[in-house]
């Protein structure tokens, strides 16, 4: 199996461009395994304080570990994802930081430090968050491909993928891309431990990983936005659309528009699938903070899909 080193710069990009040049290659199909370090690209270390976040070099925060040429990828086709295993780092990170988060500004910087292990994560601060411990539930923040043109930031996402910040994206799940130049050049980043729905202080349990990935090509299907297969527990099994845009209810909009062509592939007509998002679809504010753009979620029971 390849293996692919985001610990290593070479392996590193800071924008998502078509002029990426890619560091692995790949057959459809083929199943690698990526290293990946946290958001702040290895700036923030487990002995650090708040204070010490104000060295970190922000236009080296969100690193992505790629990109990954696709052979026989081309504009118009989809890149199948499944993401086969996440293995978390021993310890993560959230913060409070100036002029980011839903409610910027109204509370003091702050980073915490999390000790993981397979289970759960802990603050290593006793007086902080004394006695929680939160269930381990690790995923990709960031899963992207290149855009047709242009030169983006890392945090806001598009509708390649991007920071899309979508705890659906986990283990076990399957994200479909569109592919925009030839090779798709796919790239990872951002990975987290646990994380609500919104990510609404601008950071989740950011921590490193090992995730190991098989990457497959569809020719005949086209998308306008990522969608995903997921699910809850073992017993809930999802189809999940994503509207990505510069308001929440342009982005809800998008993404329930995205589920009914969906049903509609399936075979149900657009009345249907309106009625049906309505009456058991789950639109999840999937994340909020890396404006200008929003990402909502909606998820739709595969068992009444596959009727």
């Amino acid at each position: 199996m390849k293996i692919l080193d985001g610990y290593q710069e070479k392996n590193l990009h800071f924008k998502w461009s078509p002029e990426n040049k890619p560091v692995m290659d790949i057959e459809p199909g083929e199943t690698i395994t990526i290293r990946i370090p946290d958001s702040s690209t290895m700036q923030i270390k487990r002995n650090f304080t708040a204070s010490d976040m104000r060295n970190i070099d922000n236009s080296r925060v969100d690193a992505a570990v790629g990109p990954v040429y696709v052979h026989g990828a081309k504009p118009g086709d989809v890149l199948k994802v499944k993401i086969e295993k996440i293995e978390t780092g021993n310890w993560g990170w959230s913060a409070i930081i100036d002029n980011f988060g839903v409610l910027s500004n109204r509370f003091q910087e702050k980073l915490v430090i999390w000790g993981i292990d397979k289970n759960e994560a802990e603050t290593e601060d006793q007086e902080f968050l004394r006695g929680v411990k939160i269930p381990i539930e690790p995923f990709l923040g960031i899963t992207g491909t290149a855009p047709a043109e242009g030169s983006y930031g890392m945090i806001p996402p598009q509708n390649f993928g991007g920071n899309m910040d979508n705890r659906f994206l986990k283990e076990g799940s399957v994200l479909y891309l569109p592919v925009n130049v030839d090779g798709a050049l796919v790239s990872f980043a951002d990975p987290h431990a646990a994380q609500g729905d919104g990510e609404v202080c601008g950071t989740a349990i950011e921590t490193s990983c090992e995730a190991t990935v098989n990457i497959d090509l569809i020719h005949d299907m086209h998308i306008s936005y990522p969608r995903l297969e997921s699910f809850e527990s073992v017993k809930s099994s999802y189809m999940v659309s994503m509207g990505i845009g510069k308001s929440m209810e342009d982005a809800a909009r998008d993404a329930l528009k995205e589920m009914i062509a969906i049903l509609n592939g399936h075979g149900f007509t657009a009345e249907e699938g309106y009625i049906l998002c309505s009456v058991a679809g789950k639109l999840r504010i999937s994340e909020m903070v890396d404006m200008p753009n929003f990402v909502v979620s909606m998820a739709l029971d595969k068992d009444l899909i596959s009727r």
